[in-house]
């Protein structure tokens, strides 16, 4: 190590330690100050490790967190961006962070970094990776990435700057075989024996044009919005041969998930069809490090809920479900999960548009809010954050009662609904701010033991 990176380095982990005694943490600030001393510090530091990037609009950091609970079967040290900070000066303050563990183990270490799509272009200006992994491109956040084939631009770009980085690549979503790749690739999804069914994707779904003719794609069978088996009846351009896939959906709960892929079972402690393609993502990671089928299992198995996806928390005896919402798809799909519960429940429904949410809303008129409110299961409702007003008349369009659109206009008040609460279950469907916000007064009034940044 050079003197200059020695130096960042420090420079990095006494800003650390500062932000932990004085605030509540702190995981960009670091990197920023440490890269100003040392502009190849990432570089640097990164040398001694095989890093798997996972980049995608959903699905990131639930497929980072199932990777490297499986990669910790098989290999002694493996490191991550947990803390959820997934631009370039993340990266390298959890590379900081890192450092003194990392000198414990001798030879080649793992890192498993969840990436930000638009950032993954400068982060391979530093790091070229074992593999990239793209879990989907949906729209998300348009005043940031535009529309989907910008965000996959963006994905090229950082691909083109480690041509020997293989891509694994969800072989379902038609938009990751709709450019020539110069990269090595391998492709995961949902295999599908019955090449006879002719459907079209719903209304309002995106990606769904043949990058060939132009035409509209079909399909022989969907999982959700544009994945699934396509092809183009006009020129014959269809998904991609799958080298890992899910041979068979077995059971769905609110709790967890069971399914087999490439013939043997496994259970993960998390539902929907959305976790179960992250587990896919994740075994695809495993399959390509020669992980064994036993501790992808263990790995799988043993994986515990995150922060705000379907984070299961107990407030004075109430059975709270957190789930983060951000992009109509990924809405639509917790809607579906929502769907599977069988007991009465109360909803709250939380919309911030700060610059972390995206400051564009209006992907909530394309989410299908109407499946939501045909719930009878729903007995009490109450809605908040920043763009409460049309989050409320959203959910009226879509047919949601006043009484279940009773406005909360702070935290602490949606925190005491939760313990009014005349149904012991209680559902939060949140933007991300706003879940740091509950995270953060659930640890001031004691009922989580860490702040989340």
């Amino acid at each position: 190590m050079t003197l200059k990176t020695s130096l960042a380095t420090q420079v990095g982990r006494a800003t650390q330690n500062i932000l932990k005694r004085t605030t509540s943490g702190g995981t960009s600030l670091p990197g920023k100050l440490a890269q100003r001393f040392d502009p190849q510090l990432l570089t640097n530091l990164s040398k001694d490790y095989d890093v798997i990037i996972i980049t995608g609009t959903n699905g990131k950091s639930v497929t980072t967190a199932l990777t490297v609970n499986i990669l910790k079967q098989a290999y002694p040290h493996v490191m991550t961006n947990d803390s959820g900070s997934n631009m370039l000066q993340g990266i390298i303050s959890s590379f900081i962070s890192d450092y003194r563990d990392a000198k414990k183990h001798n030879g080649k270490k793992l890192a498993v970094l969840e990436v930000d799509e638009a950032s993954l272009r400068h982060v391979t200006e530093h790091i070229k990776p074992l593999a990239i992994l793209t879990t989907n491109i949906f729209r998300d956040q348009m005043d940031r990435y535009g529309e989907i084939y910008t965000t996959y631009n963006f994905i090229l770009e950082g691909a083109k700057k480690s041509p020997k980085t293989v891509l694994l690549m969800n072989g379902d979503a038609p938009i990751f075989s709709s450019k020539p790749l110069s990269n090595p690739v391998k492709y995961f999804g949902f295999y599908n024996d019955d090449q006879t069914t002719d459907k079209l994707a719903e209304n309002n779904t995106d990606g769904v044009i043949c990058p060939e003719c132009e035409h509209i794609l079909h399909y022989h069978s969907i999982t959700y919005s544009n994945l699934g088996d396509f092809f183009c009846p006009n020129c014959g351009f269809k998904r991609p041969k799958l080298d890992y896939g899910v041979n068979q959906l077995l059971e769905l709960t609110p709790e967890s998930a069971q399914f087999q892929m490439d013939g043997y079972t496994y259970d993960i402690p998390v539902a929907g069809l959305y976790n179960i393609y992250n587990a896919l993502a994740a075994y695809t990671i495993g399959r390509f490090m020669n992980v064994s089928q036993e501790d992808i299992y263990k790995g799988l198995k043993g994986a515990q809920r995150m922060f705000g996806r379907q984070e299961a928390l107990t407030i004075d005896q109430h059975d709270v479900r957190i789930n983060l919402i951000k992009n109509p798809v990924g809405l639509n799909q917790v809607i579906d999960l929502v769907a599977l519960e069988k007991e009465d429940f109360t909803l709250i429904t939380i919309l911030n548009d700060r610059p972390a949410d995206g400051q564009d809303i209006s992907w909530i008129w394309d989410g299908n809010f109407e499946e939501l409110a045909e719930l009878s299961n729903i007995k009490n409702g109450f809605v908040s954050g920043l763009r409460v007003n049309d989050l409320k008349k959203r959910m009226a369009v879509a047919g949601f009662s006043d009484e279940q659109l009773i406005p909360l206009d702070t935290i602490p008040k949606i925190i005491e609904a939760i313990r009014q609460s005349p149904q012991e279950k209680v559902y939060i469907l949140a933007t991300y701010t706003a879940l740091l916000n509950i995270r953060k007064e659930l640890a001031n009034q004691g009922y989580v033991k860490e702040r989340m940044q």
